[in-house]
């Protein structure tokens, strides 16, 4: 919707895309969405959730075997995003490398885009 032809809307890491096909393969969903809502300290949060139909508005980038839908009203915060799968001592979980933000909360859960 919002795309560059012959871009994708956001970039998948091989870390992330391994984790999302163990996602989709574990309850035979069709994919992740996500997506963004008001919420967090800092104004907006990502939101995550499993797919088990496309809706035809979605954003979909297909890489390594994992497919991801991005909501209609999400697309213009998210294009150029880098989704990756991090695992740390503490804490295991996908990250957004979000070229759009402005602000992010010292936890990294809740951001600011321009304008908002």
């Amino acid at each position: 919707m919002f795309g560059i032809p012959g871009k994708q809307a956001v970039s998948i890491t091989p870390k992330a895309a391994a984790q999302i096909v163990k996602l989709m393969d574990r309850e035979g969903h069709e994919g992740l969405r996500i997506g963004v809502k008001k919420g967090g300290c800092a104004g907006m949060e990502y939101t995550m959730e499993y797919v088990d139909a496309r809706d035809p508005m979605d954003e979909v980038v297909e890489e390594n075997g994992a497919r991801v839908m991005i909501a209609p009203m999400a697309q213009m915060f998210l294009f150029g995003t880098e989704i990756d799968y991090e695992v740390s001592l503490l804490e295991a979980g996908f990250k957004f490398k979000n070229p759009n933000v402005t602000e992010a909360c010292g936890c990294g859960e809740s951001i600011k885009f321009e304008g908002m």
